[in-house]
């Protein structure tokens, strides 16, 4: 499975390929929220999307551009949450085996929803390292192809497809926003509207409990995460290579955001808006709040990344 930087032509074509897996999800606004930030902001809701998140793209990107005889051994990564269910749901469909490593502290919701959609589940000690070492055991015992949550370039054309839908719904977007945390999403938003809006700003949102990106952005190299400490579950981890050098390349800026404003942002969408987003998903909605000068007036189109929230633990 050769990996090639995404060009324009092989995000059309991941489009194409994936359409008829996916959900075409709808661009949602809401009018008070836009007198409150004083921009136009479109929500393109991936909390919609199978899986209720924006990684089922990238993932069925990555198993459809599977050989044949990288098939007949399946699939398997490491991951706490959304890209173990798409991952897991993209294989079943394709009639593929899959192999996911958790750590033994993800939610019990995930774990029971991966295992829901056929994968075996392996269990490791809840840090890098352990994940690390347990899927290369998994990887060596299975012959099972390893496909990354986010530093591949397959994953980051697929995910590149919800802000090219946007984009294509609502022309002449100002700016296009996504958070970040490994940055499939992002470094996907950036070359989508690159190759489809080149006139818009792509700006990001990040947890400043977990500003490795903004820190990689200033100092041009990748800056681990330290122990992020955000409400922010899916943003937890550190850039890669693969979406760093993207990031870095077509991202005019990264604003951060505090806890209290993620969680007001949160619940702002789900009273306003009548739609469940996760903490995640608000962070670009927080970014816009806490920032209106430099949105004031403009078209803002916001990738929603997911809806994956445990119930039980609301932050309000």
């Amino acid at each position: 499975m050769q990996e090639l930087y995404p060009t324009k032509e092989h995000i059309e074509a991941a489009h194409k390929r994936i359409k008829p897996f996916i959900h075409h999800t709808p661009v949602m606004t809401s009018k008070n929220i836009n007198a409150m930030a004083g921009a136009e902001l479109f929500l393109k809701c991936e909390n919609l999307q199978k899986i209720g998140a924006f990684k089922y793209r990238g993932a069925t990107n990555a198993v459809l551009m599977l050989t044949d005889a990288e098939r007949q051994n399946g699939v398997a990564t490491h991951s706490s949450g959304n890209h173990a269910q798409a991952l897991a749901l993209a294989a079943r469909n394709n009639g593929l085996k899959a192999y996911i490593v958790m750590p033994e502290n993800s939610s019990k919701v995930k774990m029971d929803a991966v295992k829901g959609y056929g994968a075996e589940v392996i269990t490791c000690k809840p840090n890098q390292k352990a994940r690390e070492d347990t899927l290369a055991e998994v990887v060596k015992r299975t012959g099972a192809t390893f496909i990354h949550p986010y530093n591949n370039y397959h994953i980051i054309a697929g995910q590149a497809t919800a802000a090219k839908e946007l984009i294509e719904e609502i022309p002449s977007l100002d700016i296009v926003m996504a958070p970040v945390g490994g940055g499939g999403l992002l470094s996907g938003t950036a070359l989508a509207t690159h190759y489809f809006s080149p006139k818009s700003l792509v700006i990001a949102g990040e947890p400043a409990n977990a500003n490795d990106a903004i820190q990689s952005m200033q100092q041009g190299k990748v800056v681990e995460a330290l122990p992020p400490n955000t409400i922010a579950d899916g943003l937890l981890t550190s850039l890669g290579d693969k979406t760093f050098g993207i990031i870095r390349k077509h991202v005019a800026e990264i604003l951060p955001v505090t806890e209290e404003q993620i969680v007001a942002a949160m619940r702002l969408v789900w009273e306003r808006m009548k739609i469940i987003i996760e903490p995640s998903s608000a962070v670009p909605v927080a970014a816009v709040l806490a920032n209106k000068a430099k949105f004031s007036g403009k078209r803002v189109g916001i990738i929603i990344s997911g809806g994956n929230v445990d119930l039980s633990k609301l932050p309000f």
